[in-house]
């Protein structure tokens, strides 16, 4: 499949890949390392339009939210985002997903690409009971993010809202070079920018409107959200691990009432966890990819789920489960790349702590 901006990208000389079913960008001529720094820098701009868009609305539609997803649903106030996770009742994680409040009986459910059909499927078998109805609008979208610590300056002149009034995890529903869009702040790099959802159509416009930010691909979008910890679905969150084995603790609100998983997940905290996602720093040369083991002296304990040679830092970072008890941060573990033990330290993310994020 491709994106609205398919042709944009292709102009740009995009190196165009497979992903979730999608053609996609994963980056330009000016390379991964000069797109991640752009972000951190000034401004970097990202076609998500791969991204999946669910309208869940009707009279029950809070309180069917709340039974499928781990967070609240009803914390959220109408203009705000909320981000949860949907699992299975054996508490593993189906995906992780954006809420957005659109009004008192209405939310926009943004979810991942690979997983769109798996999840409207997921939500429609357990919509019997709620006064609510569902609709899959991800054709109908298209998405960009604009991403940095300049996102806002470059986005301004191109609406008649003040930009300074939307909050994190905040949003308005505004026109963005005459195009009517959901401008949220939120975004996936730790710093400071704007997603703007709009129709699928008229994203090559507000793209081209964007012009003098730089286009960044799936390369450099791994890189950054890797440096600030976000996990990644299919790699870092799957039906393998429970939402508080990947680290979505913080999310699972286990005493607002019954929702789907929340009897495993109760009882697991209960019982203590045996193994738990956890960021590790190399201390010794070395780029860990995903699969490569972690290692405790000769044995293997762990393996990595996500991992780069951060551009930001100059260090090899990755995610990883490993048993709790070499967990704790501070505790020397290694990763086995190509026949060598690579000495890292267990540390709790985010490895880059200088993101222009305003909270």
């Amino acid at each position: 499949m491709k994106t609205p901006l398919h042709d944009r990208h292709l102009a740009l000389d995009g190196k165009m890949v497979p992903y979730a079913g999608w053609s996609m960008p994963v980056q330009y001529p000016t390379g991964i390392q000069a797109e991640h720094r752009a972000v951190r820098e000034g401004a970097g701009l990202f076609d998500v339009s791969h991204m999946g868009e669910f309208i869940v609305s009707g009279a029950g539609a809070q309180e069917f939210l709340r039974h499928v997803a781990v967070n609240d649903a009803a914390k959220i106030e109408v203009r705000q985002a909320q981000y949860s996770a949907l699992c299975h009742h054996d508490g593993t994680v189906i995906d992780d997903l954006l809420i957005y409040r659109l009004g008192r009986d209405e939310f926009l459910l943004v979810v991942n690409a690979a997983n769109i059909e798996t999840d409207f499927a997921w939500l429609k078998e357990h919509a019997g009971g709620f006064d609510v109805s569902l609709e899959d609008r991800s054709d109908e979208y298209g998405l960009l993010a604009l991403q940095g610590p300049d996102a806002a300056k470059h986005l301004q002149p191109l609406v008649e809202a003040d930009l300074d009034e939307i909050g994190y995890f905040r949003f308005a529903q505004i026109d963005v070079a005459g195009v009517a869009a959901l401008v949220a702040r939120t975004g996936y790099t730790g710093e400071d920018g704007f997603e703007i959802y709009l129709p699928a159509p008229d994203a090559p416009r507000v793209w081209d409107a964007l012009d003098g930010v730089t286009p960044c691909g799936l390369g450099a979008r791994d890189s950054l959200r890797l440096e600030v910890g976000y996990p990644l679905y299919g790699n870092d969150l799957d039906r393998e691990h429970t939402a508080l084995e990947s680290g979505l603790g913080w999310v699972v609100k286990l005493d607002r009432g019954d929702f789907i998983g929340r009897e495993a997940l109760a009882a697991q905290k209960e019982a203590g966890l045996e193994r738990k996602l956890v960021g590790i720093r190399l201390t010794g040369r070395g780029f860990p990819r995903p699969g490569y083991p972690v290692v405790v002296g000769e044995d293997e304990v762990g393996v990595v789920t996500s991992g780069t040679l951060s551009p930001s830092l100059g260090v090899g970072i990755a995610l990883a489960f490993v048993p709790v008890e070499v967990a704790e941060p501070g505790t020397e573990v290694g990763v086995r790349i190509r026949n060598r033990d690579i000495a890292g330290v267990v540390e709790r993310p985010p490895f880059y702590r200088e993101g222009s994020i305003r909270r």
